[in-house]
């Protein structure tokens, strides 16, 4: 229990030999739950996770006394086929869920994110000014130096088309998958669509964002070191990209269509219209130009500006409906 609140950490793990075990062995104590899920993995980690768990079973004299809340602390999930992270996530939620856990955390399985510091991520929670937390590891000069240059460029583009698909406008690093969510939010939330891909955090976002909740957004540090990442990045880019569009333009519908009505949908949708035929347009008059056709540079110019404008405002009305759901938390 942490401040009279059941906690529960899912620890996603895929190929992940020598590093869950240590992962597990270092979750704070005052953790009620831990479900340790194995994403079908090639190596010895459902071995490990099985090794591991097993040395913290939980005596039945300490049951009696109040003690624990379970019989065994670590649950050790297999899965028979491949999910992704997402997925592996997805599992530990549905266990959480069926056991009433208040709070349930994300540490993952590759030792990237300090146990230590969880506590920065349920506070929040506990003193309910968030539904969800999340961790930024950009918000701190000194929790990016670690971060390999590749991350850093692919993360800020990332964040970037997550603001726009999820109305979380201050918050960044949608990567960061140290989080932690109320029992209300996961009842609230649709758990059981959620995206199985690396993009789960983004998708996630939205489905938080549809459904007016609260996110809190905590300065805190990753640890880089021999592990390996999963991600393919020609094929991640295009399938995280398509799933943010599909979002941005579902939480649109949900948001101010079905549930409500607002003006800035049709600011979206025309100035996206406007921006694309400007574009067009002027692709037209510059193959005009070279082959030696009159053009209307004017007329293609104005009807970008118009589109982008009316972006620019749609924006801007997105950001204020949406500002009283963002919370960030610095120190």
């Amino acid at each position: 229990m942490y401040r009279s609140h059941s906690i529960g950490v899912v620890v996603p793990a895929y190929n992940e030999e020598g590093f869950v075990g240590d992962v597990l062995d270092t979750i704070p104590e005052y953790v009620d739950r831990v479900y340790a899920v194995d994403d079908c993995s090639t190596d010895g980690t459902w071995q490990e996770i099985q090794a591991h768990a097993n040395k913290q079973k939980v005596g039945s004299e300490q049951i009696a006394d109040g003690g624990a809340q379970f019989d065994r602390r670590i649950l050790p999930i297999h899965h028979d086929r491949n999910r992704g992270v997402g997925g592996a996530i997805k599992t530990g939620y549905q266990h959480a869920l069926s056991d009433g856990i208040e709070i349930t955390t994300v540490v993952g399985g590759d030792g990237q994110m300090d146990p230590n510091v969880l506590d920065r991520l349920l506070d929040p929670i506990v003193e309910r000014r968030a539904d969800y937390a999340k961790g930024n590891r950009l918000i701190k000069a000194e929790h990016r130096e670690d971060m390999p240059t590749f991350r850093l460029f692919g993360n800020s583009v990332l964040s970037l088309l997550s603001k726009i698909a999820s109305g979380y406008w201050k918050l960044g690093d949608p990567q960061n998958g140290y989080t932690a969510i109320s029992l209300h939010a996961l009842e609230t939330v649709d758990i059981e669509n959620m995206y199985e891909y690396y993009g789960y955090c983004n998708d996630l976002l939205v489905k938080l964002n549809a459904a007016e909740l609260r996110v809190a957004e905590v300065a805190i540090p990753s640890r880089y070191a021999d592990e390996e990442s999963h991600i393919s990045y020609p094929q991640y880019i295009p399938r995280v990209s398509l799933m943010l569009l599909s979002n941005f333009l579902w939480r649109l519908r949900v948001k101010y269509l079905v549930r409500d009505f607002h003006p800035l949908v049709f600011l979206y949708g025309i100035g996206a219209v406007a921006s694309v035929v400007g574009v067009l347009s002027a692709v037209r008059n510059g193959v005009g130009a070279v082959v030696g056709k009159s053009d209307d540079r004017k007329s293609s110019l104005s009807v970008l500006l118009l589109g982008t404008l009316m972006l620019i405002l749609a924006m801007i009305f997105d950001m204020e409906e949406n500002k009283e759901l963002e919370v960030r938390e610095f120190e």
